[in-house]
């Protein structure tokens, strides 16, 4: 089964708002190390006992997580983007599983406490993590909603 152009052209736009999304909450935690540092701050407070070159390690090993949840998602709207101008019938099952995966990894970087009894992430980059999800949840509905809805 294929997806009609119709219904393609409108979801398009709003894939590329994912992607544009995601761009962003992956280039945020970086301005936030280069201004207030949250990120630091947030391990530094929850392991006292480290001092600047461990707090530095676990931030940019941090970052390095972020960079590469960043990269795949961008895959992932690339994908989907593509799929959707070819015209594949099987893009809304991957826009849903990708929809699934990327909601369960921001929830964990929001939600996931490490061993210092706090989350891993502080709460402002987690929510900033989440923000593709609402992207692609719309897009999800988009594609499944029955033809002929406005």
């Amino acid at each position: 089964m294929t997806l009609t152009s119709t219904r393609a052209d409108h979801v398009r736009p709003v894939v590329l708002t994912g992607l544009a999304v995601t761009v962003a909450a992956a280039t945020v935690p970086y301005l936030d190390h280069l201004t207030g540092d949250v990120l630091g701050t947030h391990i530094g407070a929850g392991y006292p006992a480290y001092g600047p070159a461990e707090v530095g390690t676990a931030t940019w090993t941090w970052l390095a997580v972020l960079t590469v949840v960043g990269v795949l998602g961008v895959a992932g709207w690339l994908g989907t983007a593509r799929a959707l101008r070819a015209g594949r019938g099987w893009a809304r099952g991957v826009a849903t599983t990708l929809f699934v995966a990327g909601t369960a990894v921001a929830l964990a970087g929001l939600l996931t406490r490490d061993t210092s009894g706090d989350t891993g992430l502080p709460p402002l980059l987690g929510w900033v993590g989440l923000a593709p999800s609402v992207v692609g949840l719309a897009v999800v509905v988009l594609l499944w909603r029955r033809t002929g809805h406005g």
